[in-house]
């Protein structure tokens, strides 16, 4: 349709991250000091550089040995975080985290295993922040999608003081995938496994999840699992 190819013309000369955008909010949800961290499809490392401003230790974890490097050349050598090429299901340094995020990327992986790992690599009384990508399928999803077309365009303009920009962010150059599991899908999956976690659908295409791991929390190994 000519308006949404005229719509991709206009993001693809003004693009901002919309990932970066939830950083600060995401740093809300965390102690103002903490232990180490785990940081799941890293990419270039901002959030990764942004988590050792409090952290002891943090871990930036992606698949991509491209983007990998690109974190680790965009990295000051005396922050304490360490980058490795890894899978977010097979990975295991050894010991849990205090916190774990993962921005954008567990519409790349497979729900129920992923949510299960992050679970048990969670130590007690740790904090899991998630900001992910669901199929709308109900109705305030759909008004929330109408309504970011619109501020898409004023953020992106904003953003880049009307300027067209010379080239897209490091950070926007990871390969992109819609996600295909519905929202009502992914909150009963995400209630079952990770009880009271906190669960809200959010502007620009997103939603967020925050859960606490309480001391004494059952191992989810004990937990059933489903078909994702």
């Amino acid at each position: 349709m000519p308006l949404l190819d005229a719509l991709a013309r206009f993001n693809d000369a003004h693009p901002w991250s919309h990932n970066a955008h939830f950083h600060p909010w995401l740093m809300r949800q965390l102690p103002r000091r903490f232990g180490r961290a785990l940081d799941v499809g890293c990419g270039a490392g901002d959030l990764v550089r942004l988590l050792a401003t409090r952290a002891t230790h943090v871990h930036g974890i992606d698949s991509d040995g491209r983007i990998i490097d690109k974190a680790r050349e965009s990295t000051d050598p005396d922050l304490r975080v360490t980058f490795s090429v890894a899978d977010a299901l097979s990975y295991d340094e050894g010991g849990r985290y205090d916190v774990i995020t993962c921005v954008a990327v567990l519409h790349h992986l497979p729900l129920t295993e992923t949510l299960t790992r992050f679970r048990q690599q969670l130590a007690p009384g740790g904090t899991l922040v998630i900001v992910g990508l669901t199929r709308e399928d109900t109705r305030v999803q759909t008004l929330l999608g109408l309504a970011s077309v619109p501020l898409n365009l004023v953020t992106g303009w904003v953003k880049n003081r009307g300027r067209t920009a010379p080239q897209r962010p490091v950070a926007m150059t990871a390969p992109t995938r819609p996600a295909d599991v519905p929202y009502t899908e992914f909150a009963r999956e995400v209630r079952r496994i990770l009880p009271g976690a906190r669960l809200r659908r959010r502007l620009f295409w997103r939603c967020t999840l925050v859960w606490k791991k309480v001391r004494g929390d059952v191992d989810p190994g004990r937990l059933g699992t489903t078909q994702r």
